[in-house]
């Protein structure tokens, strides 16, 4: 079987997993959907696909399933319309910017019995991967410390900023899903601190860009997150996992895995500048569990479940920054 995809935005993001849906087996791009004409038109020359408004790819009979890569105070709209149009959705994180409106949206989905994937990219990189397979094999015994060091090489537009939810919402819940799925267990407090460093627009937008992150479980279980938007050195992305019989990391990828030394030193090649790069094998795996998962009839990876606890989390960090206290996620959930 062979699902056909449309993907519903052609930006940064729209097209790199149309690259991935390209270069999947059983997957097939059929149309995108974007506004701007010049970016639709770039996609569907790349890929030989269509180009169709978002209506007509929901009502399409030779579309099985949408990719939401559309703006995020779009995407609980969009994810309702496609669970009833009969449509697999993977939409990108998050779901929605409000804890309530992603209940919502996922008692829609369920109603419909639609399959929803929400896009944790990180979770399918082999690197990562890897981590996840030595804990649940028992190589590190026990889990009891998980930390994560995620660093942009630079930060995002001041406009994309105002509109994104937040740092907490934006990039650390990418981390917030992370540190669920590799401590194995639910996060029951959250203890943030946050900053404005890199840049005095950020904070005048209403963000911060130096962030540092507690979760306990109810266990004991910890996991430390460290989040910036400025790495001069380029693209810093580090887990290391701690156990009670050892530990297991995964370190920064750099454009080529050599060291030179000569009289001056040590040397070693840049690390890869941005997530586009550093992740494409985890996009690649990520649609591919997609496919996997909707033609199988089995369940999705990832589901709307871990975007709306990955968000609770999130709403999490806001409040403990905000009342400088520990909070419960259960004071987010209810």
């Amino acid at each position: 079987m062979t699902l056909r995809f449309g993907v519903l935005g052609a930006g940064r993001i729209g097209r790199v997993h149309s690259r991935a849906i390209a270069a999947t087996p059983g997957a097939r791009l059929v149309a995108i959907a974007d506004p701007i004409a010049a970016a639709a038109q770039a996609m569907a020359d790349a890929h030989g696909c269509a180009i169709r408004s978002i209506d007509a790819i929901l009502a399409a009979d030779d579309i099985d399933a949408v990719v939401i890569c559309t703006p995020t105070d779009t995407h609980a709209d969009l994810i309702e319309q496609a669970a009833r149009a009969g449509k697999a959705i993977f939409c990108e994180k998050p779901i929605d910017l409000s804890v309530a409106r992603v209940r919502d949206c996922l008692a829609v989905v369920a109603a419909e019995g639609a399959a929803l994937m929400v896009g944790f990219n990180r979770r399918f990189d082999p690197d990562f991967m890897a981590v996840k397979a030595a804990i649940d094999a028992g190589r590190v015994g026990k889990v009891e410390m998980v930390t994560i060091t995620s660093r942009d090489p630079g930060a995002p537009p001041l406009d994309y900023i105002a509109r994104s939810g937040g740092i907490f919402r934006d990039m650390t819940i990418h981390d917030f899903d992370m540190a669920r799925w590799l401590l194995g267990e639910e996060v029951e407090t959250v203890q943030a601190a946050a900053s404005v460093l890199v840049d005095p627009a950020i904070g005048q937008a209403g963000d911060f860009d130096s962030v540092n992150v507690i979760l306990r479980t109810a266990s004991g279980r910890q996991a430390v997150i460290t989040n910036s938007r400025r790495a001069t050195y380029g693209y810093d992305q580090r887990i290391e996992v701690l156990g009670s019989l050892g530990a297991v990391s995964a370190q920064n990828m750099a454009q080529a895995n050599i060291e030179v030394a000569d009289a001056d030193g040590f040397h070693r090649p840049p690390l890869l500048d941005f997530f586009m790069t550093r992740y494409i094998a985890a996009y690649a795996n990520e649609i591919a569990g997609f496919v996997a998962a909707v033609t199988g009839g089995t369940p999705t990876p990832t589901t709307g479940h871990d975007g709306l606890v990955a968000l609770a989390l999130a709403d999490a960090a806001l409040m403990s920054v905000a009342e400088a206290r520990v909070v419960r996620v259960a004071e987010i959930t209810g």
